[in-house]
C-alpha cells in the first residue's frame, strides 16, 4: 500500500460528494424525510420516511427520481411519472423529487455547507503525489456546492446529475457514472479508487470493477459497507494518509 493507504496500481481517484467531501447527507436526509412524511400523512396505514433505515437503504446516493421510485416501491405506491419540469406540489414521480430539492436548497441557504477537514486534507495529497481525480455525484447541484466550500480545484473531472442527464447515464447503484469519470481522466476502471458513503455507490463500485473501493462510514454502518463491496471502510479519509 501507498502512503495514501491505496494499492500502488491506483492512478485515480474518484470521490462521492455527499458524506464524503461534504456533511450534508444529515441534510438530505432530513428533505427526503420532510417530503415523504408530508405525502405520507395522506394515506392510511403508512409509517412515516425513517431518516436512516429508509434513507440508506433507498434514496441515498441514487439520482433523485430512481430515490423516489425505489421509497414508494417499498411502500407499495406507485405513482405517474411526471416530467423533470413538474411543480413540487405535482403528485408524480418528479413533482416529489422537485419538492425534496426545494426543501434541500432551503436548508442548505440557512445551514450552510461544510465540508470534512479529513477529505480536504486528504485530496491534497492525492494531488501533490500526482493521482487524477473526479467528482462523482448524483446532484444536480454538484458544481454550486463545491464552490461554496471552495473545493473545486481538486477535483480534474465532474460527472454530476447535470452531466448524468446529459450523457444519459443511469445512476448508482449502476456503474455509470463513475465509468464516465475514469473515461474522463484516461484510466482504466482497474487503475481508480472508489470513495462512497452510500451502499448504492458501494454497489456501482463493485459492479464496474475498480481497482479499490473505500468505504467511509459516517453513520456506524461499517458491516453493510463491506456486505456491499468495500475492501476497505474508514471513518474519515484521513485515517488512510500516512500509510505504507
Amino acid at each position: 500500500m501507498t502512503a495514501l493507504g491505496l494499492p500502488d496500481t491506483i492512478q485515480a481517484c474518484l470521490f462521492d460528494l455527499d458524506g464524503v467531501v461534504t456533511k450534508t447527507a444529515v441534510v438530505h436526509a432530513a428533505a427526503w424525510k420532510e417530503t415523504f412524511d408530508a405525502f405520507l400523512r395522506d394515506r392510511d396505514g403508512q409509517r412515516p420516511f425513517d431518516a436512516v433505515d429508509d434513507y440508506d437503504e433507498y434514496v441515498d446516493g441514487r439520482p433523485r427520481a430512481d430515490g423516489v421510485r425505489a421509497f414508494l416501491d417499498s411502500r407499495g405506491i406507485h405513482l405517474p411519472e411526471g416530467t423533470p419540469d413538474d411543480p413540487p406540489d405535482a403528485p408524480t414521480v418528479h413533482g416529489l423529487g422537485n419538492r425534496k430539492n426545494e426543501l434541500l436548497l432551503a436548508k442548505i441557504r440557512t445551514q450552510g455547507v461544510e465540508a470534512y477537514d479529513g477529505t480536504l486534507r486528504y485530496l491534497e495529497a492525492v494531488r501533490a503525489r500526482g493521482l487524477r481525480t473526479a467528482i462523482v455525484s448524483s446532484s444536480a447541484n454538484c458544481r454550486d456546492v463545491l464552490r461554496s466550500i471552495g473545493a473545486e480545484h481538486f477535483f480534474d473531472v465532474r460527472i454530476d446529475g447535470v452531466v448524468a442527464a446529459e450523457r444519459r447515464l443511469p445512476g448508482k447503484p449502476h456503474p455509470d457514472t463513475f465509468l464516465a469519470a475514469a473515461r474522463d481522466l484516461g484510466v482504466e476502471p482497474a487503475a481508480a479508487a472508489v470513495f462512497e458513503d452510500a451502499l448504492a455507490g458501494m454497489d456501482a463500485g463493485r459492479a464496474g470493477r475498480f481497482g479499490y473501493v473505500v468505504g467511509v462510514d459516517r453513520v456506524g454502518q461499517s458491516d453493510a459497507l463491506y456486505a456491499h463491496g468495500a475492501d476497505t471502510v474508514v471513518k474519515d479519509l484521513a485515517e488512510l494518509g500516512g500509510k505504507e
